[in-house]
């Protein structure tokens, strides 16, 4: 099996569920942006429902993520929506689940309410948005350049929003949108770009925070 994915697949002939399966998914991406609302919201109401901390909470939502990939791997499932070669390897969207989880763990939180989500909603918002906008460009066959282009302006468009509504800092701004578009162009099947699209800039997010 080839390690690499073709820039322009068409992903919809590769779906469970064909077209309708593929827009499904784009559907659930693009869903995944109200987690960091809900969480910076929400998140201490929903986890003492529990009775837990926000932080078991979300830990335990990752741990349980991990339970069930491993099961679904080893029994082969692919569910609508997922591509063929996601049956004996982790899914796009474990990888995506998994690298939520480890910004709402690790991503500094200073302030209140959607203040304190200033990195974990541009971050995340970056993957539900920026991700598909950019692999619709590239199904169309328009290229990988214009592909960039669009991902690069959506990114930027998120982390100034960030800027003007939740305090993010400029500088981090202008350095991480890039970085989100970066993770979003390795085609390759060990790791998934909804992972890589998270882990680039939360990974100089956190260099900042121990440097500065």
């Amino acid at each position: 099996m080839d390690s690499e994915i073709p820039i322009d697949i068409d992903h919809a002939k590769h779906s469970v569920g064909g077209s309708g399966g593929h827009w499904f998914r784009r559907l659930t991406h693009v869903s995944m942006a109200i987690i960091p609302f809900s969480y910076h919201l929400w998140g201490d109401d929903i986890s003492a429902f529990f009775s837990l901390s926000l932080r078991e909470f979300v830990t335990l939502v990752g741990v349980a993520f991990i339970i069930i990939e491993t099961i679904r791997i080893r029994l082969g499932i692919i569910i609508v929506g997922q591509r063929e070669y996601e049956s004996n390897q982790i899914s796009a969207l474990a990888w995506g689940a998994f690298a939520v989880c480890a910004t709402l763990l690790l991503a500094p939180q200073d302030g209140d309410g959607l203040n304190a989500g200033k990195y974990t909603i541009p971050i995340i918002l970056g993957l539900t948005f920026v991700d598909p906008l950019m692999g619709e460009v590239k199904r169309s066959k328009a290229g990988l350049k214009k592909a960039i282009f669009a991902g690069l302006m959506t990114s930027y468009l998120i982390w100034l929003t960030s800027v003007y509504f939740f305090s993010t800092p400029l500088i981090y701004a202008i350095i991480l949108a890039p970085l989100t578009v970066l993770g979003e162009i390795p085609t390759v099947r060990w790791i998934d770009d909804n992972a890589t699209m998270i882990i680039f800039p939360l990974v100089v997010v956190l260099l900042f925070d121990f440097l500065f």
